[in-house]
């Protein structure tokens, strides 16, 4: 969001309009960053201009139920993130979609359930 890796932001605008989407939570943190930091206006823009490129999916019943699922799966392997990296890569099994991260971590809990489909970015 910050515009300092420019292969990242290379990347995200090779990606059609509407091909991508963004969980609610993740679009819930990226706010509260946002307001954080007093809203400064160029993280601001930034964040509308990934808007105007994809959708918001909805937090719904059948993620909660996935997150008791997925959570309950990875906790009996001793795997743990995050209560909201854990939503936001259950809500991404879900819906059935890849999950983009930049964080590598979660490697460790897409090779624990073949259910999560991860790219590193």
């Amino acid at each position: 969001m910050q515009g300092r890796d420019a292969s990242l932001l290379a990347r995200l605008t090779q990606v059609p309009v509407g091909q991508a989407v963004m969980s609610s939570v993740t679009l819930a943190e990226l706010e509260y960053g946002l307001r954080r930091k007093g809203r400064p206006a160029r993280l601001t823009n930034a964040l509308a201009q990934v808007l105007l490129r994809m959708d918001v999916l909805p937090w719904d019943e059948h993620a909660a139920t996935c997150y008791g699922e997925f959570c309950s799966a990875l906790d009996a392997q001793g795997i743990s993130f995050s209560d909201f990296d854990m939503m936001i890569a259950a809500h991404a099994v879900a819906a059935d979609v890849t999950w983009v991260s930049r964080d590598k971590a979660f490697v460790q809990a897409a090779a624990a359930d073949s259910r999560l489909r991860l790219e590193v970015w």
